[in-house]
């Protein structure tokens, strides 16, 4: 696991920009790391530092002005690696200086993270080998290829190590990040994050259902949008796949393909998910005893809710609410 800041001293997050910047990667570290949002507390603190300081290219034609070179990453809590190519589009290994900057980075306890195309940088560094990692599925069988130690899965929207962690293409970015600032701060603090975003706290699902459109032509989705909101609101309640299906007017079958096509899960997975969503925002929240919490979540029991919570996140639900209590408050 990646060290802890000393203190109270705000987490360092430096992401490391290399030509040809894709600008909007780097835009996701700086959107979830470096903005600064009304009534939310400021756990870190953003930086962007280049190999070779002053202009650097992007694939969106202008230049970023970056004054920090790769001493700032000796300085930093998380180091951001966003993709700076297209998938599918050829691209020259990073630097010697820069795959030793990260090596030594992260021998001191630095989490390193990449972004869709920056998992190759992290391969080139060997900080994939042996493990698992994902990157955009366009790029997952030349990653396979040009690093086979590295055992990608080009299904998952981010594979994370605690050290070391991954993305999918593009805008999975986004969910790696949430799913840092929610294992650093709480699943509250993280979904007012994403609330301020204008994102989902937590997508469900692989990026595999992005690969291909999956209906044939003339035959427009249907959005489950509508019966996702609802069945959030009634999370208390002993809903089930079949009350799900009968709500929308389709049959339990019908219902699970269209989930498989929109989320990339089962309605039954897609329901735990939000209820230990829930149940942890409680935990987080308040001081309601875990039956209650298992109640109003709609889990039955103190037993099952502890069950699920174990088999979700490796954890009882008393000591999450010891790790994170108030966190999103102060």
């Amino acid at each position: 696991m990646p060290s802890s800041p000393p203190g109270d001293r705000p987490h360092r997050v430096v992401a490391l920009a290399q030509p040809p910047q894709s600008t909007f990667e780097l835009a996701i570290a700086a959107e979830v790391f470096g903005v600064r949002r009304p009534g939310l507390p400021a756990h870190y603190t953003f930086q962007v530092c280049a190999e070779h300081p002053g202009g650097v290219p992007t694939l969106a034609g202008y230049e970023l002005a970056v004054t920090a070179g790769l001493p700032a990453l000796a300085e930093a809590d998380t180091i951001v690696v966003p993709g700076r190519r297209p998938p599918g589009t050829p691209d020259s290994p990073a630097s010697p200086a820069v795959l030793t900057a990260l090596r030594q980075a992260h021998a001191r306890g630095a989490r390193v993270v990449a972004i869709c195309a920056g998992a190759f940088v992290l391969a080139g560094a060997g900080l994939l080998d042996g493990r698992r990692a994902t990157t955009h599925w366009r790029m997952a069988q030349e990653l396979a290829t040009g690093f086979p130690a590295v055992q990608v899965d080009a299904d998952v929207l981010f594979v994370d190590h605690g050290d070391v962690a991954t993305s999918a293409g593009t805008a999975a970015g986004v969910d790696l990040c949430l799913h840092l600032v929610r294992a650093d701060h709480g699943a509250a603090y993280a979904a007012q994050v994403a609330r301020h975003m204008v994102m989902p706290p937590h997508r469900e699902g692989g990026q595999l259902q992005y690969a291909a459109v999956p209906l044939t032509a003339g035959q427009p989705a249907e959005s489950l949008a509508a019966l996702l909101e609802w069945a959030t609101g009634r999370l208390a309640q002993p809903l089930s796949v079949d009350d799900l299906a009968a709500r929308v007017g389709v049959s339990p079958r019908t219902l699970a393909r269209r989930f498989a096509e929109q989320l990339g899960t089962s309605p039954g997975q897609w329901l735990l998910a939000q209820r230990i969503t829930a149940a942890r925002a409680l935990l987080e929240e308040t001081d309601l005893p875990v039956d209650t919490i298992a109640l109003r979540v709609g889990l039955s029991s103190a037993v099952n809710l502890r069950r699920r919570f174990h088999q979700a996140l490796r954890t009882t639900p008393s000591a999450y609410r010891r790790a994170f209590r108030g966190t999103a408050a102060h």
